[in-house]
């Protein structure tokens, strides 16, 4: 069959034609990136570990392993649905990557390995985050912050468990997100009728509980936002040594104990005329507390009048190192909510089964485990910090032309490519002679 001829406008003399007779030319090159990260952590091995496979072996066409990295490779390079895979499964670049020469699975054995998953599933792909975590450490840190913050994941169709959130004004799910630094440790699905720290305080115990047991003498601070603030869970930090920094919403009590301050700073404020910060530490009793606690009030005073902030620490220490270099930071972490949200298609979560929206979360944070490994080699580089969709857009999404024979896999990428000093490097590490 002759192919399609195309037609341009021309270009000068010059006619513009194209065809589709250019043999196979992929989008994604740079999977194979992802697939060296995979196979020095073995992640996308081990997570399919955690499920069970019933199927018949003598019949199975399509291994759970290469399913597994499928899903999360076709999620790291931006296909966000199954129904990416019916064309996706004969794309070369993504068949080497997972470790195929032949046709991948399509979407309908995808779905059906999805909706196996139970909480057993679940619970041992957290505790494999877990272990990753430990084991980017060579020696125990002194000091890990545990971030806690939820968000939202809007629902539109009949998913169990969806309910309207009066907060974010429409029908979602209620994710928990829990990060050290920029390794997530945790991304685990509620519903969105309770409040922010639902089970934060279980989950809490059972990361501290695991950190423990291999690293017994680091300081381990819980930190979160006024949402997490809950008596019985600071009661069970102080039992535990668990230090914290958690937000406190003001109250008539609160703004009494800062009256003198605050009328200093909106004194400043009125002989300068520009907005004014400061902070004041006070030790503060509830009447649901045992005994005292530190209180550090941020208070400014600018154009729209008094702002004050108030946090709760369980060690006595600087009022400006605590909130503006301690708590303030908690900020990244809203960065690193966004790249597997809006990046990673976190949000993906369609099916009517519970614990299959909660596994793709689960294959998003996965995916973002594999850039933040990828992010390892990229030191002092100008990728260093950049987001998950700019990675995808620099270092994956890379064209390139695919020739497979019984000796080699050739990928012959543009020499144009912007990138291809920097990609040179970052193979030479991760696939050393």
């Amino acid at each position: 069959m002759v192919p399609e001829k195309l037609t341009f406008s021309p270009l000068s003399r010059r006619q513009i034609e194209a065809d589709f007779s250019g043999g196979h030319i992929t989008s994604d090159a740079g999977l194979l990136l992802l697939r060296e990260v995979d196979n020095q952590h073995q992640l996308t091995q081990r997570l399919a570990t955690v499920l069970d496979d019933a199927r018949n072996p003598v019949l199975v066409r399509h291994k759970l392993q290469t399913m597994i990295r499928q899903r999360v490779f076709g999620v790291a390079a931006g296909y966000e649905d199954l129904n990416d895979h019916e064309t996706l499964r004969a794309d070369q670049a993504l068949q080497t990557a997972t470790g195929e020469e032949a046709i991948l699975a399509g979407k309908s054995t995808l779905c059906r390995m999805e909706q196996r998953v139970d909480r057993q599933a679940v619970v041992k792909a957290h505790e494999l985050l877990w272990h990753h975590f430990i084991e980017q450490h060579e020696t125990p840190p002194k000091e890990i912050v545990l971030d806690f913050d939820g968000t939202d994941v809007p629902v539109h169709g009949d998913q169990p468990g969806k309910f309207f959130n009066a907060y974010y004004d429409h029908h979602c799910y209620f994710p928990l997100y829990v990060f050290c630094g920029r390794h997530l440790l945790v991304n685990y699905l509620r519903t969105s009728n309770r409040s922010d720290s639902r089970h934060s305080w279980a989950i809490l115990a059972l990361l501290v509980k695991f950190i423990r047991q291999y690293w017994t003498n680091t300081r381990i601070v819980f930190r979160g936002d006024s949402g997490f603030y809950r008596p019985r869970l600071l009661s069970w930090c102080d039992r535990n040594n668990v230090d914290y920094l958690v937000g406190l919403s003001k109250n008539s009590r609160l703004l009494k104990e800062v009256d003198v301050p605050s009328m200093l700073v909106r004194k400043a404020h009125n002989e300068l005329g520009e907005k004014v910060c400061a902070t004041y530490r006070f030790q503060y009793q509830a009447h649901t507390w045992k005994h005292p606690r530190w209180v550090i009030a941020r208070l400014e005073e600018g154009e729209l009048g008094a702002n004050p902030r108030f946090i709760l620490s369980s060690r006595y220490d600087d009022g400006v190192k605590l909130y503006y270099e301690q708590y303030c930071a908690r900020g990244d972490m809203e960065n690193r909510i966004k790249d597997q949200q809006l990046c990673l298609f976190a949000d993906r979560t369609s099916s009517t089964r519970w614990w299959t929206n909660q596994w793709r979360l689960l294959l998003s944070g996965f995916a973002y485990t594999l850039f933040e490994r990828l992010r390892a080699h990229l030191k002092k580089t100008p990728f260093e910090r950049m987001s998950a969709s700019n990675l995808r857009l620099k270092l994956i999404k890379v064209g390139a032309v695919i020739i497979r024979n019984t000796r080699r896999i050739r990928v012959l990428m543009s020499d144009a490519y912007p990138y291809k000093d920097e990609l040179s490097d970052l193979v030479r590490q991760l696939v050393p002679e």
